[in-house]
This record gives structure tokens, C-alpha cells and sequence, in this order.
């Protein structure tokens, strides 16, 4: 993904779908099978396809799924299908092999979290353009791994600031209950960096669905991120909200301050590996990373 405004690039792979995959940890043959298309057949079709245009504008896209109910990462039904709008005629232009142009329309037709990757890689080209401003308190990535929570802020340079990742709170798959479920993982919280995701739910009354809670929840979570944040999004807005921006730019001082953590929407994995996702729900960084952070800005600008 480019960023034409600042020059800079980022990149992710291609989303494999929800459960056994190889993202939660999942590694049988199935799970291999589907990876060796992804990589022989799904990849090469996307890149003659996009070779034919002038690249897919992501970011208006992702506007536009949010005024259809989606929040940006785990509610991708409409971008998705907005993705596969864009891609099917280009898909068309290039597969001469009938099977395989329906093999592949299928798959990103039938994947509601197709565009999820794409939307990762902008959020990262977004967060990336804000870093290394001198001063700033900005979040400007935010991750996990399984194990720890970690945070980038844009005036403390390439240093990292992590404490123990907890477990998400929400519903789970048939057949799997809390104490399946292991610490929160993955960069996907780079929607949240970047204002969307758990921070735009209101846009997204039916997530609950998959993630837990009630609409009023969903609109709450939102206007709580206000309490944050340091900027309404331009582009990203809200019709719940009145068209309102969503709140964007994770503000250490107003998180310290105020008591108030991130909240974000996520896939929950397995804890023993091979099994892959077992469910979604929310979670919420650890305060003390915040805390860290916010200690060595007053350390380096000696304050």
C-alpha cells in the first residue's frame, strides 16, 4: 500500500479467512493447502489484476463501509464486498481459465474479512506518516504477540513500551469457552492506531453480534475514545454520530490522566496450538504501557 501524500509504503499478506488458519495457529494440511493457493493462484490473479489499473484508493473505500455498517476490523462485510466490486472486473480482464476466475471471486466473495488486510496496510502507511514528530505524545502503532501488548509513540522514537497482553472478553465459537482462549495477539490493532476499528463502532451496531455486547455498547465505546484522543478523522466519519469524525490519535498524557485505555474489538485464539480462532470480543491494552511511555517523555524532554 502507498501513501502518496508522505512517500511512504506498507505491506501485509492475504487474509486466509476466519478459524483454522495459519494467523491463530492453526497449521494442518488444510490449513497448508489453502496458503499454497493463496501463494500459487490468489496472489498472481491480484497482481495481473491490479496491473491493469491505477491501484484501488483503500482509504475511500473504507469510508464508504463505514456509512454501510462496517467498523474497519472485525466488521468488514460491506468494504469487503466494495473490494471485490472494485476487483471483479479486473479479475475478469486477466484469468482466461473460467474455473479459476470463479475459484477466486468465490473465495473473496465469500471471505468477510478479504478487504481486512489491505485496510491493515493503510492504517500502517497513516500511523507511519505521524511518527518521529519531535514533541508529539501520539500512539502511532500498537501490537500484540500472544505473550505481550506493545506501543509506538510518535516523539519517543523506535522504542517500544510493553507489559503483559490480557485476554479478550467476548463470545466464543461452539464447543469453546474462556478458558480456552489465549493472551490477545496480532497487529490488527493498527485500525484502532489509526481511528477506526473498536474506535468507530458506533458505525457498526451489529459487530455486537460477533464481539459481544448491545448496540448502546457499540455507540458507547466510541464516544468513550473521544475522551482520548486527539483529533477527529477528516475522511473516516460516523452517520450514528451525526457524520462525526472518529476519534483518532491515541493521546499517552490523556490515557495516563484520565484512567481511560484503548478499547479494541479482536479475534480471539486457542491457547493450545493447531486449533485457530475460537472466538472475538474486546480488550483493552494494559495501563502501565501508557505509564511507561509517558515517564520517558518527561525523561527525554526533560520535563
Amino acid at each position: 500500500i502507498d501513501n502518496p501524500t508522505h512517500g511512504n509504503q506498507a505491506y501485509s499478506n492475504l487474509n486466509e479467512g476466519y478459524g483454522k488458519v495459519l494467523r491463530y495457529g492453526a497449521y494442518s494440511e488444510e490449513v497448508l493447502d489453502k496458503l499454497r493457493w493463496i501463494n500459487g493462484t490468489l496472489g498472481p490473479v491480484l497482481r495481473e489484476a491490479l496491473e491493469q489499473s491505477d491501484g484501488l484508493d483503500i482509504r475511500a473505500l473504507l469510508a464508504e463501509a463505514l456509512h454501510m455498517g462496517d467498523e474497519g476490523h472485525n466488521r468488514n462485510k460491506a468494504g469487503s464486498l466494495l473490494y471485490l466490486k472494485l476487483l471483479s472486473p479486473l479479475i475478469a480482464k486477466v484469468v482466461k481459465d473460467e474455473g479459476v476466475e470463479a475459484e477466486v471471486l468465490q473465495f473473496l466473495g465469500d471471505n468477510a474479512l478479504s478487504v481486512l488486510n489491505p485496510v491493515m496496510a493503510a492504517c500502517k502507511v497513516m500511523a507511519d506518516a505521524a511518527h518521529g514528530v519531535e514533541g508529539s505524545t501520539v500512539v502511532t502503532a500498537m501490537a500484540r504477540n500472544g505473550t505481550d501488548f506493545g506501543v509506538r509513540v510518535s516523539g519517543l522514537g523506535d522504542d517500544w513500551f510493553t507489559a503483559p497482553a490480557g485476554i479478550p472478553e467476548g463470545l466464543y465459537f461452539p464447543g469453546f469457552t474462556s478458558e480456552d482462549a489465549n493472551a490477545d495477539i496480532g497487529d490488527s490493532t493498527i485500525t484502532e492506531t489509526a481511528g477506526i476499528g473498536g474506535f468507530a463502532m458506533a458505525s457498526a451496531p451489529a459487530i455486537v453480534a460477533f464481539v459481544s455486547g448491545t448496540p448502546q455498547d457499540a455507540l458507547n465505546t466510541t464516544l468513550e475514545m473521544y475522551e482520548i484522543t486527539v483529533a477527529e478523522h477528516e475522511h473516516f466519519t460516523m452517520p450514528p454520530l451525526e457524520f462525526r469524525g472518529t476519534p483518532t490519535g491515541i493521546d499517552i498524557r490523556k490515557v495516563v490522566e484520565l484512567g481511560i485505555t484503548p478499547r479494541i474489538n479482536t479475534g480471539i485464539a486457542h491457547k493450545e496450538p493447531g486449533v485457530g480462532q475460537v472466538g472475538a470480543g474486546l480488550v483493552r491494552p494494559p495501563k502501565e504501557i501508557f505509564e511507561q511511555a509517558l515517564f520517558a517523555y518527561a525523561e527525554r524532554y526533560q520535563l
